[in-house]
């Protein structure tokens, strides 16, 4: 009975220790792995491109090319009409935000008298109050934020490289992966990178057309009720309802911020409508019909997931953490003192 206890105690003290050097290797390797992360999410979009013109006789080096040439395009083709919209929309700000400042300027007063009458019960009469602040020069500030961007950047670069090379060796890749497991789990192995790469293929296209699907629907909306930059702001609005959780509060943000002092209360309340039921239905109906086969995760181990990969990698971790947390259970699936866990993030 004691021999048993210490073997017990022994691997949850393994398992332990297994746990924290993969999360200090998450948290220190955050740019690397976030840059290999997003190459393998590219590449899978691209594959079905690939196999396409593969299918016309194109070789295979060309058509990663070539697909990644195209995709570089369009990237550029919006960023750069985001930009000019961004522009317009940045020249029009001191407009809209005079409006909200006379819309809020009750509000703001209220807030004022409470917080002087708040002072005027709690504070002592002879107490003097000296605050001091840290002082940063700018100099300091803007190399600060120079040096991150410059990392962002220098690992952007990195990732249509990285996504062409996986493209091109993609089947070798493979190969070469299951060689690396003894022979009597290379067929387990093959199945479970095979039905990973379908996971990340169908979470990527699924997301992208459910975001087209939403931002289409929000423009026409938006459009009709006449809301600055429509196009714009639907477009964005749709995108962010993608985002787990926080997704339908952050489509509220861009409608609500040109909306004000632009729109009645009527007109504002219908837009906010919208969004919301935009995200209920893309939640419920869409999600499951186009993902729920391949990612099967309770929301709680959702929940978990979002909290501990946005705690490693912040805004990274919560674009990652869904696709990381379902190839997670697929590895758990197929691994026969790994099933228990994988029930338990499964639904």
């Amino acid at each position: 009975m004691e021999i048993s206890e210490e073997r017990s105690e022994h691997h949850w003290s393994l398992t332990l220790l297994g746990i924290g050097l993969i999360v200090m290797f998450a948290y220190y390797g955050e740019m690397v792995l976030a840059v290999l992360f997003f190459a393998i999410l590219l590449s899978f979009m691209l594959s079905p491109i690939v196999q396409a013109l593969e299918y016309l006789h194109v070789p295979r080096a060309l058509a990663a090319l070539i697909s990644m040439v195209a995709l570089l395009t369009v990237i550029y083709g919006v960023t750069s009409a985001s930009y000019n919209q961004a522009v317009i929309f940045a020249d029009n700000v001191p407009k809209y935000s005079q409006k909200i400042s006379s819309i809020l300027q009750p509000f703001r007063q209220g807030a004022e008298k409470i917080e002087k009458t708040g002072e005027a019960v709690s504070a002592p009469e002879s107490v003097n109050v000296v605050r001091v602040r840290q002082v940063q020069s700018w100099s300091d500030l803007l190399t600060r934020g120079a040096g991150t961007l410059t990392d962002i950047l220098l690992a952007a670069v990195f990732v249509p490289f990285l996504a062409y090379f996986l493209l091109t060796w993609q089947s070798h890749a493979r190969s070469a992966t299951v060689m690396l497991f003894p022979l009597r789990h290379r067929n387990t192995a093959f199945v479970t990178l095979g039905l990973i790469g379908k996971m990340l293929q169908s979470f990527i296209v699924g997301n992208l057309l459910i975001g087209l699907l939403i931002s289409g629907v929000s423009v026409a909306i938006f459009g009709l009720l006449h809301v600055p930059f429509f196009y714009f702001v639907g477009f964005l609005s749709g995108f962010l309802s993608l985002v787990p959780y926080l997704g339908i509060v952050l489509a509220m943000v861009p409608p609500i911020l040109v909306g004000l002092g632009q729109l009645d209360a009527g007109d504002l309340l219908i837009v906010l409508l919208c969004v919301i039921g935009l995200h209920l239905f893309a939640l419920n109906v869409l999600y499951p019909k186009l993902l729920g086969n391949r990612l099967r995760i309770n929301p709680l181990a959702v929940t978990i997931a979002l909290l501990f990969w946005g705690a490693v990698w912040g805004a990274i971790g919560l674009v990652l953490a869904i696709p990381i947390t379902g190839a997670i259970k697929i590895v758990f699936d197929h691994v026969e003192s790994m099933k228990p866990y994988a029930d338990w993030l499964g639904e």
